[in-house]
């Protein structure tokens, strides 16, 4: 796939970038540069290589799916500038 000056403009102007006349070739010619990369990583053989999380061996930190109340009601309310019945109180913004 090749992509003109008249394509830049047109990508430009969905991008809603202002793009000048003079710069449009430039512009395109930046455009088949990452297209030709992307070509290039398309030939890239991936079968069997699995996805990873870091460019080093890791593996996530996991801990067990308990559901649970959180049981830290006062401590979370204690951070709230208001706080009623239980409850974080904010002023009202619709009438």
């Amino acid at each position: 796939m090749s992509i003109d000056a008249r394509t830049a403009a047109k990508v430009a102007k969905l991008a809603r970038i202002k793009v000048e006349d003079d710069r449009l070739p430039a512009l395109a010619e930046e455009f088949n540069t990452i297209l030709g990369f992307i070509e290039q990583l398309n030939e890239v053989d991936i079968e069997g290589v699995e996805p990873m999380v870091s460019v080093t061996p890791m593996r996530l930190k996991r801990r067990e799916d308990v559901v649970t109340d959180g049981n830290q009601q006062d401590k979370v309310l204690s951070n709230a500038p208001d706080a009623r019945e239980g409850f974080f109180a904010v002023p009202k913004v619709v009438e």
